[in-house]
């Protein structure tokens, strides 16, 4: 009796057995599953009660799965995924190349939802970074980030050149302050036009002095010259100098226009 044709074996050849028969390709694999399987494989393990260990730049701290994942969208999903467990320290902790100061203010966010109140602009920054989406609104709102964010940065992005002339006080400072204790740099700021044409004369004036000055202004609305003088005091010895201020009088200067900027060195 004859097999049919389907069935005949070549000689040497053996039938596979059905479960070394190739899978499907992902590409053939319905959407939804191949969504669920991506998902599967990044994160290293889903369940919020497992214990997770984490050196946050050399400090140590432990929590839970959940409690790290309890807003969707942060960076710890990055962090936690299969693909990123190179990250680790010598003893197996998750490690995260960012300073561990106020990591556990973060945390203690992420475990109760009570929002901090010490370091603002700190913790700020770390959920920034951190993408916790929330917790930085709440933050935006608060009057230590909400007056740097909404009325100081606001105002001088309103001062034409601020950031350029900022750059060139200092580097007149560092000029002048070669084997000298102090070095010191005139600045005339000059809120409206008509004081910035009442102060072009004392300018020629120092000039021919070669006496260093920056001008600021004129801007057209916002806060008094006293307000911009503290702003730029302030975003100086961000960068780590040692500044004081106080009004330079010219016998030319009805308007006093000028401030004196003292640099201390040592």
């Amino acid at each position: 009796m004859s097999l049919p044709a389907n069935q005949i074996k070549e000689p040497g050849k053996q039938s596979q057995p059905a479960k070394s028969l190739k899978e499907p390709s992902q590409e053939a694999l319905p959407v939804n599953l191949l969504k669920e399987s991506s998902q599967e494989s990044r994160i290293l393990c889903p369940d919020p009660a497992i214990v997770v260990e984490l050196n946050v730049g050399g400090q140590f701290y432990t929590t839970t799965m959940g409690t790290l994942m309890k807003h969707p969208g942060s960076k710890f999903s990055e962090i936690l995924s299969r693909s990123a467990r190179h990250y680790k320290d010598a003893q197996g902790r998750f490690f995260i190349d960012r300073p561990g100061t106020y990591f556990g203010l973060l945390l203690d966010y992420l475990r109760t939802g009570q929002v901090p109140t010490e370091y603002v602009p700190e913790v700020y920054q770390e959920a920034k970074f951190y993408q916790i989406h929330l917790l930085v609104k709440i933050l935006e709102d608060m009057p230590q980030i909400f007056g740097e964010q909404v009325a100081r940065t606001q105002f001088l992005m309103g001062v034409p050149n601020y950031r350029e002339n900022l750059e060139v006080l200092l580097h007149l400072a560092r000029a002048e302050a070669v084997a000298m204790r102090s070095s010191k740099v005139v600045v005339c700021v000059v809120r409206t036009e008509e004081e910035d044409a009442k102060c072009v004369e004392p300018l020629h004036i120092l000039e021919a002095k070669k006496t260093p000055v920056v001008k600021f202004g004129p801007w057209k609305a916002g806060p008094m010259t006293e307000d911009f003088v503290c702003c730029l005091e302030k975003d100086i010895r961000a960068k780590g100098y040692k500044v004081t201020s106080q009004r330079y009088h010219l016998s030319r200067d009805p308007y006093t226009c000028f401030w004196i900027f003292v640099f201390t060195w040592w």
